[in-house]
């Protein structure tokens, strides 16, 4: 990378359950190909939410192997080693071509090290308009907040959006991301999706 210029501001009039200021910045870089890149960056206290890089693979792939073993087979790796990290790197040279991916990589300031991810996902139950919040961290990190303060951020910059109302799915073991979404203020509508093998997916709802 040639050059990068760095613009930040902070937003105002935050939602007052986050008495922590949100700040966005936007990097333009100029690549070795002389190609313009913009990035937006959503920083925390402690995060850095980006884009993924290329670079970023090997951590995407752990979090697929530390996935619990009721979570369904196509969301684990699978007995022939899929995805491979060659299989993420490429996802990931895709989806770099949208210019505002929904799944943002969470890098801890403190180390440099991506520890997992967080953002928003198309509502795959019919609700246009609405889509689903989403996060997982590394093993290693859980219980110190890191899934919570991201999303809080993610929550604050849908809002300034203009999205109305979020959903978010949770299977019924996932107790942590429960807590976790019930900390955010989503609340269960009693809508499930049964599932006897890999657990029942419940529905939460936020209005923002």
């Amino acid at each position: 990378m040639d050059s990068t210029l760095l613009a930040t501001f902070r937003d105002r009039g935050q939602p007052a359950q986050r008495a922590q200021s949100l700040r966005s910045s936007i990097i333009i870089a100029v690549d070795h190909a002389r190609v313009p890149r913009i990035e937006v960056v959503f920083e925390t206290d402690r995060l850095l939410l980006r884009p993924w890089r290329v670079s970023d693979a090997a951590v995407l792939r752990e979090l697929w192997t530390e996935r619990d073993p009721r979570v369904p087979p196509h969301r684990r790796i699978s007995p022939d080693g899929h995805p491979t990290l060659e299989d993420i790197e490429d996802r990931i040279r895709r989806d770099s071509r949208h210019p505002f991916p929904g799944l943002l990589a969470a890098e801890q300031k403190s180390s440099g090290q991506v520890i997992g991810y967080c953002g928003l996902i198309p509502n795959e139950h019919g609700r246009a308009g609405e889509p689903e919040l989403a996060f997982e961290f590394l093993r290693e990190v859980w219980r110190q907040g890191f899934a919570t303060e991201a999303s809080w951020t993610v929550l604050q910059r849908a809002q300034a959006s203009g999205y109305r109302r979020l959903w978010a799915t949770v299977r019924d073991w996932n107790t942590a991301s429960r807590r976790v979404l019930a900390k955010l203020g989503f609340v269960e509508t009693g809508q499930v999706e049964p599932d006897e093998i890999h657990g029942d997916s419940l529905f939460t709802t936020k209005t923002l």
